[in-house]
């Protein structure tokens, strides 16, 4: 399945940004994990098509949304408040199968390019 992301840019400290993510296949579940600069890749949020389920980081709960449909297989992430530390690439990611762990990249089976968010202060 390949994934195609945008929506990232330059905004500054308290402002908001939209990422979409278009997947070219099936899907089970959709999200977003971000790495920042010198750091591992993390858990962003993530949406579940079975029973409709999002789960996201404490970093992010109250100030991003996951949301998506599933039979088109697009998911967008709603960014506000943004913080500095929220800089980071974000990647659009899909579990093509019903599998457990939301966290965990390894359990992700398509990754995107990848989208340059930068939050100023």
């Amino acid at each position: 399945v390949q994934l195609q992301a945008s929506g990232g840019g330059l905004v500054q400290a308290g402002g908001s940004l939209r990422l979409s993510c278009a997947a070219s296949g099936r899907t089970f579940s959709m999200g977003w994990f971000r790495q920042a600069s010198g750091k591992e890749r993390e858990f962003v949020a993530a949406i579940s098509w079975s029973d409709g389920s999002t789960y996201y980081a404490d970093s992010v709960k109250g100030r991003f949304t996951i949301s998506g449909n599933n039979v088109r297989n697009t998911v967008s992430l709603q960014m506000n408040s943004l913080k500095p530390e929220d800089t980071a690439i974000y990647y659009c990611t899909i579990k093509s199968r019903l599998r457990a762990g939301v966290r965990d990249p390894t359990r992700y089976d398509d990754w995107g390019q990848g989208t340059q968010v930068t939050v100023s202060s």
